[in-house]
């Protein structure tokens, strides 16, 4: 595993864009599957199916402006954020809500990662915890990321 991509053990051999592209549909269909529970916790600490999409948005914002920056500026640090604080604000957003969100944001993000690569490859950026990494390895990690919490999804579905 990478360690600027923690989420490297879950890329399953599929083209980065192919991953990506694919996300906001199969989200879609895993909430049509969970229905009226998608904003019940499976157990107490973990996140509803509507707190998961609520992630992924917020993740895209997130990755999604780390992309930005490292076009715009040389080597620039990237801000790290605390996930569990950004949650706080969950409880009570719809699923659809979420999903339409985060379906607007990759779309935006997919646009902006096709017109760069593959030129913008190996631009730099540095997280303060995980060191030095570049554009393609953040869309590595988008990618991961995102099949990670489809994972979790599935398995709220009941499908996995």
């Amino acid at each position: 595993m990478s360690e600027a991509n923690p989420y490297d053990s879950f890329l399953d051999g599929r083209t980065l864009d192919a991953i990506l592209a694919s996300t906001a549909d199969e989200i879609a269909g895993y909430l049509k599957a969970i229905g009226r529970d998608a904003d019940k916790r499976p157990a107490p600490g973990k996140w509803s199916a509507a707190e998961i999409v609520c992630h992924l948005a917020d993740c895209d914002l997130v990755f999604g402006f780390r992309l930005r920056q490292t076009l715009a500026e040389e080597g620039p640090t990237i801000q790290p954020f605390d996930q569990d604080k950004w949650a706080a604000i969950y409880p009570g957003v719809p699923a659809e809500q979420a999903l339409e969100a985060f379906t607007a944001l990759r779309q935006w993000n997919l646009r902006m990662i096709r017109g760069a690569l593959p030129a913008a490859a190996g631009r730099k950026m540095t997280h303060p915890e995980r060191g030095t990494m570049t554009f393609k390895t953040v869309v590595e990690t988008m990618a991961g990321h995102d099949l990670n919490h489809l994972g979790q999804l599935r398995r709220l579905a009941g499908k996995g």
